[in-house]
């Protein structure tokens, strides 16, 4: 079994990974100081289970969870948490292990004797957390991590959804649904198939047909605002 360890503090991880080899429980083949770097670790070494610490800087653990839980053949998580509260608040399905800190041998042995990678189920809850802070996209050099700050529109095509960030344009499987409802508070729904960030709005122009469009930070075409949502826009402008 392949395990990698993901904690921010350096001794966390040489415990874990001292007590995995003294009981022959598998093989720790990397590790990562924060939930970033271990997105970026588990797309290059395909790793079995995962122990994640869940606070951490950069991206904590139940963010990068809820990355993993979109990708096709995810790695089983185990949390390993000084703090239960968040395991339980977090999670309601037994099939993920939850240690607390300091971990027990006894308790890590029987998390990995039932490990399960993440269902629908699990992905769910996860999905019901503190929206992410990032948008991960699998790419082929790897994984990237797009700021949310810096994406500024949502634009649904057919089967996918493209990302228009700050430096490009990318495309994820997420459906646009999901994404309003994850980031409703950040990004404004303005026609069936877009969603602008409210911060990058840079104004509303009409058109010569008399419909109207939103002018966008970076994005040099121009937004459509369907007729159901240009009274919502007008609000939302003269609050900005």
């Amino acid at each position: 079994m392949n395990i990698l360890i993901c904690d921010d503090e350096a001794l966390a991880r040489s415990r874990l990974q001292r007590m995995v080899e003294k009981a022959e429980l598998g093989e720790v083949i990397a590790q990562a100081e924060h939930g970033a770097q271990a997105l970026e670790l588990i797309e290059k070494f395909s790793p079995d289970v995962v122990l994640m610490d869940i606070q951490m800087p950069v991206m904590d653990g139940l963010e990068a969870a809820r990355h993993l839980a979109s990708w096709d053949t995810p790695p089983a998580i185990i949390f390993c948490t000084a703090y239960d509260e968040y395991a339980i608040a977090a999670f309601d399905v037994s099939a993920v292990g939850y240690l607390l800190k300091p971990v027990r041998l006894e308790d890590l042995k029987a998390a990995l004797s039932k490990l399960t990678k993440i269902n629908k189920v699990q992905a769910l809850t996860l999905n019901k957390q503190q929206a992410r802070s990032h948008i991960s996209v699998k790419t082929h050099s790897g994984v990237q991590l797009v700021p949310v700050d810096n994406i500024r529109l949502f634009r649904a095509d057919h089967k996918y959804v493209s990302v228009f960030h700050q430096f490009g344009e990318l495309l994820i499987d997420d459906s646009l649904k999901e994404l309003e409802d994850e980031f409703g508070g950040v990004f404004v729904r303005v026609h069936r198939n877009a969603l602008v960030n409210t911060k990058s709005i840079t104004g509303l122009e009409k058109q010569d047909d008399a419909s109207f469009a939103l002018r966008l930070t970076d994005i040099e075409e121009s937004v459509p605002v369907s007729r159901r949502h240009i009274a919502a826009i007008r609000k939302l402008l003269k609050a900005l």
